[in-house]
């Protein structure tokens, strides 16, 4: 080879090194990286059958995956389900994707859904989610890839509900192990929690409780791989130290943002804020099922006693759209046309004094530790003042709460409530029917013949018009009695790091990571 033959060989694969080196950066920027996410509270539990809390939803879906998702239109998607139909009134067929493995190695196939569709509906596990399932009567495996599900009445939502984080799909080894344990005195869940295993992008490392939840990328992952190497789901209980590490970057998301944090966040160089229309309700619940609040007057006249506006201005920044009723624009089943109980503290004082407390009386609002909540609380303490109650706040760690209430040791406590799925059945049916008392979502203790007809009613039926009907019905029905005070549908807020890219974030408050990369 001649000197010049030989240095333009040279000058040509230096050349080409570096175009790779330059190419391996630009790789590099999306893929990999460790992302933390301080949030506000821990998971309650990593079994998808035992809880219905965001702070655990948003966690287990980056382990497990559904046999249907959801997209940001809140529409149905193939998940580990390629496709489905209605083969008749009360029979459905799914077609599983093949090729698809747990964490643990095991395949996922027909048997594995029955698994999990019987375990959640098994008394023995008391499912917080049995009631997004339990108008299954029948699991049928046709063969290995092909499910069918027999209804004990037609039910069109149910590919909305296995879009449900509660439908998340477990390893039938660990669910056959976790009986097992169940079997030896252990609670249910008790192996599952400790190491859940999913089909998911990410795989469990790491919970220490009060603290942190580690995931890894799962390398073997059915379908795209996540691009970040782990999420660290990071328990920071106070908005202001949240925002503090956000701006110092020793976290990357600050979820949920205050309101009233929104502004220094979108002031701040290198932070944006990300803001989602919600599918949520933040309302005030009353326990039905202890005096005054077992009489409709008395509800109805503080619902009537609180103004709206002043706590969606004063407390929200003006982030929100007050309430009429329970459902928030964009569900299916909505009534735009609804009429709410007005703000009207001359009627609310009226309706006390017709009830007997014209003097009022003394009560306890009970609320967690997320600040708006607290402000909520206090806002309402005063309004309330203002007609003769007397309400005192009392604040409560967030799994002790849901605990209490679940029990009905409440008066009246501030909540809210995603309809996960976008349909009305979602947003109604646990709140609201009575077969659902307690920990499966009716905290008010609401127990309403009319309304469980109503509802029931809309289950019932596949005619998206004769469902409309029903919870139009539903909705006035739910005004009247006055369950809860129906105060905001929130916009979902994220503080966010400019590096983070890729973030997405469901009308439901889920976080989706897949797509997350950290730009370097």
């Amino acid at each position: 080879m001649g000197k010049k033959s030989y240095w333009f060989v040279l000058f040509l694969m230096l050349g080409l090194v570096l175009a790779a080196c330059a190419g391996n950066s630009k790789d590099e920027s999306k893929d990999g990286g460790n992302l933390v996410i301080a949030t506000r509270s821990d998971a309650v539990s990593l079994d998808p059958h035992l809880t219905n809390d965001t702070a655990s939803a948003n966690v287990r879906i980056n382990i497990y995956d559904t046999l249907v998702v959801q997209d940001e239109n809140m529409k149905n998607q193939p998940g580990l389900a390629e496709s489905w139909e209605q083969l008749d009134d009360t029979t459905w067929e799914f077609k599983l994707r093949k090729g698809v493995t747990f964490h643990d190695g095991t395949p996922f196939n027909a048997e594995v859904v029955k698994a999990n569709i019987e375990r959640i509906l098994d008394p023995n596990i008391a499912s917080s989610v049995q009631f997004m399932y339990n108008m299954i009567d029948e699991v049928e495996t046709v063969d290995e890839y092909t499910v069918r599900f027999k209804t004990k009445y037609p039910f069109g939502p149910l590919p909305a509900h296995f879009a449900h984080p509660g439908g998340q799909m477990i390893s039938k080894k660990q669910i056959e192990e976790d009986y097992a344990a169940l079997e030896k005195g252990e609670k249910p869940g008790s192996v599952i929690n400790a190491h859940p295993i999913g089909t998911g992008p990410f795989r469990f490392k790491e919970w220490k409780p009060g603290q942190s939840i580690t995931l890894i990328k799962n390398e073997n992952y059915w379908g795209e791989p996540a691009k970040l190497a782990s999420v660290t789901f990071k328990v920071v209980p106070e908005d202001l130290t949240r925002i503090s590490e956000l701006i110092t970057g020793d976290s990357h998301i600050s979820m949920p943002l205050s309101p009233s944090d929104l502004e220094q966040v979108e002031n701040t160089d290198g932070l944006h804020a990300q803001r989602t229309a919600s599918s949520s309700l933040s309302f005030i619940g009353f326990n039905m099922s202890k005096k005054p609040f077992d009489d409709v007057r008395v509800r109805q006249a503080i619902s009537m006693a609180i103004n709206k506006e002043e706590i969606i201005d004063g407390i929200y920044n003006g982030v929100g759209i007050p309430a009429k009723g329970p459902l928030a624009p964009g569900i299916f089943g909505y009534d735009g046309n609804l009429e709410g109980l007005e703000y009207d503290p001359q009627k609310a004082k009226d309706l006390l004094a017709e009830a007997g407390y014209q003097d009022g009386f003394s009560t306890t609002i009970w609320t967690n530790d997320d600040r708006q909540r607290v402000d909520t609380a206090t806002n309402v303490q005063s309004q309330l003042a203002k007609i003769g109650i007397d309400a005192e706040v009392k604040i409560l760690e967030w799994g002790s709460m849901l605990e209490q209430t679940a029990k009905g040791e409440h008066e009246m406590m501030v909540f809210g409530w995603t309809t996960v799925t976008g349909d009305a059945d979602n947003g109604l049916f646990p709140l609201f029917h009575s077969d659902n008392l307690g920990a499966q979502g009716n905290r008010t203790f609401t127990v309403d013949e009319e309304l469980d007809q109503y509802l029931a009613g809309a289950r019932q039926t596949s005619d998206p018009e004769k469902r409309q009907e029903f919870y139009s019905k539903t909705q006035k029905r739910l005004v009247e009695l006055a369950p809860v005070i129906y105060l905001l549908h929130q916009e979902h807020l994220l503080g966010v790091r400019d590096e983070v890219k890729g973030l997405k974030q469901l009308p439901t408050q889920l976080l989706q990571l897949k797509e997350v990369y950290i730009e370097k």
